[in-house]
């Protein structure tokens, strides 16, 4: 009895570290991903050839003919209709015309005085009853009553603290919500970058209705703050911090508000690129990879080098899924094939709002329910300042948030061939960077599919000229892009499917 008991032990010892030693068909396999190859493709994908990149533009259709021809060369089957390996999405852009708010007879232009972010087109001047909504939280709101049908001037901290006051606003059918930033300094850098992201037209997947008054909100100065409302912001801010049980903010008389927003709508036609492997025994299940191949484009006007390369940004997470791609199709040619299928996706449009892979998820090519996981690779060739003359490393995010059981498969695949330092810094949900919500990975998550996301941090040269391919460190590339192989070979090959966590 006592050694029947020690054998189901040791058993059970094996199958919970089957990982802890590794299988050498594996570690062939993943020592194919190569710092040459990597630097390789990089030097093609990130050189001023192809312009940056920008979503829709020639530069990027150039990368997309690139991919394309690797999976060609590789073997792997284009999985669209008609084998083709490019899943058309077709964007709107929403190029600002006149746009302005009124306080009287004084207008406030878009770019210089407010910035407007969004893509409908009011169809002429519109006006709207207005009023102070403070810091926008709900019991603010109740001190208003209805806002119905009403503009509401909300006070923020900062364009990115703006999502739960947005949502009570749109929550009590505020038609038009202005967002007031009292940092002169910040709301000047809110507009200038504002002017180089959303200048050129914002893209969408949905074509913006027209007569669209309400699609959109205006981030709007102290100065303006005070114009609209015709009030001191001394008083403005006095009533923001009094008790709410006062009613200060209903003590503020409404104005009128009157603004115009104009667009210009055109379409933009770009690609994502899917390269498709076919599984053995599992094949009905798939294992998806991805980076996104668009970046920013060319700088508009200045001197010097204007081509935003991108090679980090996310020329690395590109060809890892390039090479992770090579590593899986030749193992498959030589009968060591992934039992469940493998979809390598290069997704257009994430510098636009994540597009590319929203379009996928709402026009999937596979059925997503059939879809084990997807890891996703998105800035993984550099170091950033925190981990100057540390350890190699990378940043995981996400990898618990969905399944428990892919989280340790992570960690034990990465123990067992990588040792990479896993940083869970911004796996803090509660992190102010939000990076669990600002990668291709997040379309996956949302449909309750468990999710990697490999990440290397911000570092000075991120969307900017010098993220060139002479600042890529090739060997830790290399080095991470095997751990995402090895933690898909796992996934790929392992008998029973991982699963999400049951709520």
């Amino acid at each position: 009895m006592k050694k029947l008991i020690l054998l189901v032990v040791l058993v059970s010892a094996l199958a919970g570290n089957r990982l802890q030693a590794q299988d050498p068909v594996a570690k062939k396999y993943g020592d194919l991903i190569t710092s040459s190859d990597l630097k390789e493709n990089l030097s093609v994908l990130a050189s001023d050839a192809l312009e940056g990149r920008e979503t829709g533009k020639r530069g990027q259709k150039m990368a997309a003919a690139f991919i394309k021809a690797h999976f060609e060369e590789l073997g792997l089957t284009g999985p669209v209709d008609g084998n083709s390996y490019y899943q058309a999405v077709e964007l709107y852009t929403s190029i600002p015309g006149d746009i302005y708010i009124k306080a009287g007879q004084q207008k406030f232009t878009n770019f210089e005085d407010v910035v407007f972010y969004g893509n409908g087109d009011s169809g002429g001047e519109v006006s709207l009853p207005l009023v102070f909504a403070g810091k926008g939280r709900k019991e603010d709101f109740d001190q208003l009553g209805s806002v119905e049908n009403k503009a509401v001037v909300i006070l923020v901290e900062s364009e990115e603290n703006f999502r739960d006051p947005m949502a009570i606003a749109r929550e009590r059918k505020a038609r038009m919500v202005l967002l007031w930033n009292n940092n002169a300094d910040a709301f000047k850098d809110l507009v200038n970058q504002f002017k180089s992201y959303l200048g050129g037209g914002a893209l969408s997947l949905k074509k913006p209705e027209a007569n669209s008054a309400s699609s959109g909100i205006f981030f709007i100065s102290t100065a303006t703050a005070t114009k609209v409302l015709n009030q001191p912001s001394e008083k403005l801010l006095k009533a923001t911090n009094e008790d709410t049980k006062k009613g200060a903010l209903k003590k503020i008389k409404p104005t009128t508000l009157t603004y115009k927003t104009a667009m210009d709508v055109k379409v933009l036609k770009t690609d994502n690129v899917l390269g498709y492997l076919e599984g053995t025994d599992k094949k009905d299940e798939l294992v998806v990879v991805t980076a996104h191949y668009d970046h920013i484009g060319k700088k508009s006007g200045g001197e010097g080098d204007l081509i935003n390369n991108g090679a980090d940004d996310d020329g690395s997470g590109t060809v890892s899924v390039l090479q992770l791609a090579k590593a899986f199709a030749t193992a498959k040619k030589e009968g060591k094939g992934p039992r469940r299928s493998m979809l390598f996706m290069l997704v257009t449009g994430e510098e636009k709002g994540l597009l590319g892979s929203d379009y996928y998820t709402q026009h999937p090519v596979f059925p997503l329910e059939k879809t084990v996981v997807d890891l996703n690779i998105d800035m993984v060739g550099r170091r950033d300042p925190q981990h100057k003359d540390s350890a190699p490393y990378v940043y995981v995010i996400g990898s618990d948030k969905l399944s428990t059981e892919l989280h340790n498969i992570n960690e034990a695949a990465n123990k067992t061939y990588t040792n990479l330092l896993f940083d869970y810094t911004y796996n803090d949900q509660n992190h102010p960077d939000r990076l669990y919500y600002r990668s291709d990975h997040w379309n996956f998550a949302k449909n309750n599919i468990p999710i990697v996301f490999y990440f290397d941090g911000i570092h000075e040269d991120y969307h900017q000229p010098t993220d060139e391919v002479s600042r890529i460190e090739f060997d830790l590339l290399s080095k991470r892009a095997q751990a995402v192989f090895y933690t898909a070979w796992e996934v790929a090959n392992r008998e029973q499917r991982i699963q999400a966590d049951k709520k």
